[in-house]
């Protein structure tokens, strides 16, 4: 199956290119999951249950802040993909992070990034493995399709933004400018919990 595996370079960081993909409808996660949990080299992701995202932007402000720690050596857990998984969290509860942000056996749309931490990962080796690894449909990694997995109520609760206003999902409200707004400041605020949780 075709793969829309992203690849993307951050800037103000070691060239480290960051490869994701977004998959709906997992019928393995358990699998998955399991192959994490055992230490199995070939399935070191961060493996991201992607209702728990609300953008690229969200998603990039933890890769880099991960990325940041790995390159000083900072890391607080076992590598740069978990570190990414934790670096989601407003909290320093690891536990909590892996609850909250990471797969779940019944996780149904999934958020896949690899750090190429060595020449062989590639853009290809990704693809490829991830082709026969994850039992899914591939989309885009874009605002549009996070937006449409994202569980707000869940976000805004991890992230104790109770009081800012729900952006809507209904298709006549979504492109509205009073909607763009919301959806804005909410994503402004889960940026500022990642940069400003305590390091």
């Amino acid at each position: 199956m075709a793969s829309s595996l992203e690849t993307i370079n951050l800037p103000h960081l070691p060239p480290l290119p960051i490869h994701v993909a977004v998959y709906r409808d997992v019928q393995n996660a358990a699998f998955l999951k399991s192959q994490l949990l055992a230490g199995q080299p070939e399935y070191e992701y961060a493996f991201i249950d992607a209702s728990m995202v609300l953008s690229r932007a969200h998603v990039i402000a933890a890769v880099f802040r991960a990325l940041n720690d790995y390159s000083h050596s900072r890391l607080r857990s076992h590598n740069v993909h978990s570190e990414i998984v934790f670096s989601l969290n407003p909290t320093n509860n690891i536990a909590e992070s892996f609850r909250r942000f990471g797969i779940t056996d019944s996780t149904k749309d999934l958020l896949v990034i690899k750090v190429s931490t060595s020449p062989e990962i590639t853009h290809e080796t990704v693809a490829t493995h991830l082709g026969s690894a994850v039992e899914g449909t591939s989309t885009s990694f874009d605002d549009q399709t996070l937006f449409e997995l994202s569980d707000i109520t869940k976000i805004k609760k991890s992230y104790k933004l109770g009081s800012l206003a729900s952006p809507s999902k209904a298709a006549d409200q979504i492109a509205s400018k009073e909607n763009v707004e919301i959806k804005q400041r909410l994503e402004n605020a889960l940026l500022g919990a990642i940069a400003l949780r305590g390091s």
